[in-house]
């Protein structure tokens, strides 16, 4: 759901509401404290310290009580409160101060709210790099977090809050986002996207047969379809993390594409392929070791060892290719104009000019990633920037491609012709966002 003419007032009733409807044995904050805190995390978004914007993530944790309910295997890289001597008054400039120490990528401050509802900022947590690399498919698993939630300023006048993995609200200037569009995993976007991955889909059944002919495909596609899709928006991420604004265009036909830089980049696909034979070898390999020791059997032979040993360590190292591969691309982004893939996911070039003109009268934006006819708006596709109204000249001319727009303020849109619409999605669905078990279903 979108909100247009929202305020922090309206991010802090949406979070109250969500956070009464939670399992947690915690108490909820007063309306009061929430709007307190959304307001000065706001207005300190539009702050600078030593000549560059503010960018911090807070957290709300109570310092009586940081940690009420500890797995019972503590990982080593689990968060940790540290401390402060003092207590700090939560205000603009002391947030702004503190947030060049706090750098939101691996920390985060610690601030609670005292019994007549004033905020302060109490200490620092720790460790937040893994939260971070599993919410940008970076890492496989994530450590549950701490306190009762988690805000983070990402721009000016830009505040997102996340509940454990789940992203529960965006208030971008005044548009309160509730709802972000899963497209990459259902829909019209995604059967495009799957459609494109069966060279790969067809390659890793072959694998299965030759090397392990006892496995079933069926039981590992939606594995490889995933694999697939985390990729393009690990892509989309570092493209949008350089905050310079670029395209991406999935298209065979590239005619209408004047290309400045043109390449033949496979790395990608192969690293995709080569990390999905070795996550199964693991998984197959780990599984005969835990089934031999299930059946009884004290010992496992050297051979299983050293399958399962050399599976792991390819895996990782195919996984470092892939984000290597990932970054290589997303730099290319920098240069103005499209970065170009065919629909096998290998990279064409970069720097294209998109000489298509011919748009179409209207074109509809989608409330949901199905595009179903009532969730559809009519919109003038005149009202979009150059950049925008390229990629639905392009897309309008050529169904089954796929266009990707990244906005310099960081906006994701994504276009295709479907039938004889120009569909444009917003508010998309990119990081690894997994919905919380401790919050009850609510009407947005």
């Amino acid at each position: 759901m979108i909100e247009e003419k929202s305020k922090t007032t309206d991010l802090a009733a949406h979070i109250h509401t969500k956070l009464n409807h939670s399992r947690l044995a915690l108490a909820t904050p007063p309306l009061t404290v929430l709007e307190e805190l959304f307001e000065c995390l706001f207005y300190t978004s539009m702050r600078t310290e030593e000549g560059e914007l503010t960018k911090v993530a807070v957290t709300l944790i109570d310092p009586a009580n940081p940690d009420p309910a500890p797995p019972r295997k503590i990982v080593s890289e689990r968060w940790s409160c540290v401390e402060f001597a003092q207590r700090i008054p939560l205000d603009i400039r002391s947030l702004a101060k503190l947030s060049k120490a706090a750098d939101p990528s691996g920390t985060s401050l610690a601030v609670y709210y005292d019994q007549d509802g004033k905020l302060f900022i109490w200490g620092m947590i720790d460790q937040a790099m893994h939260y971070q690399s599993f919410l940008n498919y970076e890492s496989e698993s994530g450590s549950e977090q701490p306190g009762l939630f988690q805000v983070f300023i990402d721009d000016i006048a830009t505040l997102k809050v996340m509940f454990d993995y789940e992203l529960l609200a965006t208030l971008k200037q005044n548009v309160l986002v509730t709802r972000y569009l899963d497209v990459f995993t259902i829909g019209p976007v995604s059967k495009i996207i799957r459609k494109n991955a069966g060279a790969i889909r067809a390659e890793i059944k072959n694998f299965l047969a030759a090397s392990h002919p006892g496995e079933d495909f069926a039981d590992w596609e939606e594995f490889v379809d995933s694999i697939w899709t985390q990729t393009l928006s690990r892509l989309l991420l570092k493209i949008q993390n350089y905050h310079h604004g670029g395209a991406v265009l999935i298209s065979e036909d590239s005619n209408d594409v004047d290309i400045k830089y043109a390449v033949n980049y496979k790395r990608l696909l192969l690293a995709i392929s080569g990390y999905l034979k070795q996550a199964i070898n693991s998984y197959i390999t780990e599984n005969r070791i835990d089934q031999r020791l299930a059946s009884g059997k004290q010992t496992v032979t050297k051979l299983l060892y050293e399958q399962e040993t050399i599976a792991l360590h390819a895996k990782t190292e195919v996984a470092n290719e892939i984000k290597g591969s990932v970054s290589f691309i997303a730099s290319q982004s920098c240069v103005d104009g499209v970065v170009l893939f065919g629909q096998d996911m290998v990279a064409r070039g970069f720097g294209g000019v998109i000489r298509s003109k011919k748009m179409p009268r209207k074109i509809y934006i989608s409330a949901t990633a199905t595009a179903t006819a009532k969730s559809l708006l009519p919109t003038d596709p005149k009202h979009f920037g150059t950049r925008h109204r390229s990629m639905i000249a392009y897309c309008w001319e050529h169904p089954g491609s796929l266009g990707i727009v990244v906005s310099q303020d960081g906006d994701i849109r994504v276009f295709s012709r479907i039938e004889d619409k120009l569909i444009m999605w917003e508010n998309i669905k990119t990081q690894q966002y997994q919905k919380s078990g401790k919050l009850k279903a609510t009407r947005s």
